[in-house]
């Protein structure tokens, strides 16, 4: 009797936390599903001046509108595309109208364009704020000499540029025919929590099924 009324214990309890952390998956899910529509409604917004002292948490993704000089210095940022296809991003300083210079990036380019001169001047952009939260500990510094970096790190590169640390990725551009811009989206944001909300509840039922054999296995056999 008492091994049953472990086993019914041990059984319970697995089963009792396998299935809340199912139950939390489908929560998170439906956090994810709703914070990739607000952030997807924010993408595609009607465009806004640039705020004056844009903050993270209340302008990230914002869409802008933008007018000013693109300067010719450059970082390159290593990049693959969706197609498997190399090259960088290409960031330079923009100007804006009223005097203020922030990072735009302007778009990819592939390897083989790296160090060919791009149209830099008058333009008009639209595009959206971004704080990309791109690298961590394996990821390559900078390599200054051949100009490449392997994350878009704002603060580094406003540092090198001499810019504010405030990055518009651009939509489009009016200046840009031999970049091809690269919008932001919600496709690199993972929304991994259903798979991990079945994975879940499918070891609730394995769980269940193996305490539902063990207790029978272990029932008192009857005489004669």
């Amino acid at each position: 009797m008492r091994r049953l009324i472990f086993l019914s214990l041990v059984g319970g309890l697995g089963l009792a936390a396998l299935m809340a952390l199912g139950i939390w998956q489908i929560q998170r899910l439906a956090w994810k599903e709703d914070l990739l529509r607000t952030i997807e409604a924010r993408i595609a917004a009607a465009p806004v001046a640039l705020p004056e002292t844009p903050v993270e948490a209340q302008d990230r993704y914002r869409a802008v509108s933008v007018s000013g000089e693109v300067e010719a210095a450059e970082l390159h940022v290593f990049w693959v595309t969706k197609t498997a296809e190399t090259g960088y991003r290409i960031i330079s300083p923009l100007l804006t109208e009223d005097g203020r210079r922030v990072l735009l990036d302007r778009g990819f380019v592939p390897a083989a364009a790296k160090e060919r001169a791009r149209a830099t001047g008058a333009a008009a952009i639209t595009g959206n704020l971004l704080w990309p939260d791109e690298g961590d500990w394996t990821t390559p510094a900078p390599e200054v000499d051949t100009n490449i970096l392997y994350a878009r790190d704002v603060a580094y590169m406003a540092e090198r540029l001499g810019t504010e640390p405030v990055l518009i990725v651009a939509r489009s551009a009016s200046a840009d025919s031999d970049v091809t811009p690269q919008p932001v989206t919600t496709a690199g944001i993972q929304n991994n929590h259903l798979q991990y909300a079945i994975t879940w509840f499918s070891l609730a039922l394995i769980w269940a099924a193996m305490t539902t054999y063990f207790l029978w296995r272990s029932r008192p056999k009857s005489e004669g």
